[in-house]
């Protein structure tokens, strides 16, 4: 596994290293030990998610607060999505930007994200299937969200507004401004 570190502190792209023969591949998708040897900490992943949406689809952006947040590390088991990661944290040199990157199911790459950030994506292809281990578990009354288009972020979602397809409790999210933070 090669880690490759962000402009966002904290946030590390891991890539696999894949073994291709004629009966397909094989990698090994996650070891704690190497994984904590290379973000430089321990990390306790205690819930697994899985989603699964078709092309257009925006989720987030989201975050769980206070004693409820959680880190991720992201990967996508079937297609291709573009996911978004905001810096949440108040006395971080990088709070307000934002990273973007595509994760597919052919280079198997993930991206971890601490806690303090919001995530979201969108899918770019037909459909896609998105995993995602969490070192938190879920509360609902922790749930916390920035509306995918504040205008503070400036985030390119790679697709036209008119093929978007966002839930109504997405849209309902507040700006950056206007948002209880993680």
């Amino acid at each position: 596994m090669t880690v490759s570190v962000t402009k966002l502190k904290g946030c590390f792209v891991l890539t696999p290293k894949l073994f291709n023969d004629e009966r397909g591949y094989f990698f090994e998708s996650f070891n704690k030990q190497s994984f904590e040897q290379a973000i430089g900490k321990r990390i306790n992943f205690v819930q697994d998610n899985q989603s699964y949406s078709t092309y257009g689809v925006i989720r987030g952006l989201h975050y769980q607060t206070g004693e409820y947040a959680q880190a991720k590390l992201v990967r996508v088991l079937k297609g291709s999505i573009l996911d978004i990661v905001v810096d949440l944290r108040k006395n971080s040199p990088t709070f307000g930007q934002h990273l973007a990157l595509e994760l597919t199911d052919i280079d198997k790459k993930q991206l971890f994200i601490p806690r303090g950030f919001a995530h979201g994506f969108v899918v770019l292809s037909d459909t896609a299937e998105i995993f995602y281990k969490c070192d938190n578990y879920y509360n609902k009354e922790a749930e916390g969200g920035i509306i995918y288009n504040d205008n503070q972020f400036n985030i390119d979602w790679k697709l036209p507004d008119d093929k978007l397809i966002i839930s109504e409790k997405d849209l309902m999210l507040p700006t950056l401004k206007n948002a209880k933070m993680p």
